[in-house]
């Protein structure tokens, strides 16, 4: 299933960059979204390979580290709403998708270390991404590849800074709850599953929504990627508006 994910996004890629499609806004379309859905699989296998390293032996056993999205727990929160996300409001929001058994982890640099491991790839993703904008090696580069590429950098700057969040039900809150104490803990716990949602409603309230993509912006222009890139590309992204 990855492998095919994959070549799917190698073909529409190769499309968007030839300008093959009639319409480069399918292309896009269909570029971006599979190379965030295989983003998305690196994101949790990432958590996986971490958490069988410091202990969690039943990991492999799971599927999760085959990059099956259709292995992980929740196929719905692991790739559709991700996807919505991305449709609706060009927010790049992974959700929970591998289960961890955390009581066959010792140590809370552990715990907190699988929690990274997620957000971490999609930063090593954007950096990827951004590789032509802030090495100057655009010359040649179709305008709608390169604002593609642009998009789906935005998708990966959103996606680690709204999971480094402290938010309950999210990885920043994962990386700081071994250090918390067992009464918090317990208080917190109650609300995690509401977390993820609580924070794209937010992201709709429109002084949250520019307050936050003013430093998405803020750290693309700093990768070199410019806010007409990036615009463009998630213009050519919505194709049907």
């Amino acid at each position: 299933v990855f492998v095919g994910i994959v070549a799917v996004t190698a073909v529409t890629g190769w499309a968007t960059w030839t300008g093959f499609a009639e319409k480069p806004g399918i292309a896009v379309f269909l570029f971006v979204t599979g190379a965030w859905i295989v983003s998305l699989c690196l994101h949790e296998y990432a958590h996986a390979r971490t958490a069988l390293h410091s202990g969690d032996i039943t990991i492999g056993a799971k599927g999760y580290l085959t990059l099956n999205p259709l292995k992980y727990t929740h196929a719905l929160l692991s790739i559709v709403l991700p996807v919505l996300f991305v449709i609706m409001g060009g927010i790049g929001l992974p959700g929970g998708a591998v289960f961890i058994e955390r009581d066959r982890i010792r140590g809370r640099w552990r715990h907190s270390l699988i929690s990274a491991a997620g957000p971490l790839t999609n930063v090593l993703f954007a950096i990827a991404c951004t590789a032509p904008f802030w090495l100057d090696a655009l010359d040649g580069v179709p305008l709608e590849f390169r604002c593609a590429l642009a998009f789906l950098a935005l998708l990966q700057v959103s996606a680690a800074i709204l999971n480094f969040l402290p938010v309950p039900g999210l990885d920043g809150y994962g990386v700081i709850e071994p250090w918390l104490s067992h009464g918090v803990k317990r208080q917190i716990e109650p609300f995690a599953p509401f977390g993820l949602l609580f924070v794209f409603a937010l992201l709709w309230v429109p002084q949250v929504n520019s307050v936050f993509f003013d430093l998405v912006d803020t750290v693309l222009r700093g990768l070199g990627v410019s806010d007409f890139e990036a615009s463009y590309g998630w213009s050519l992204y919505r194709f049907w508006t």
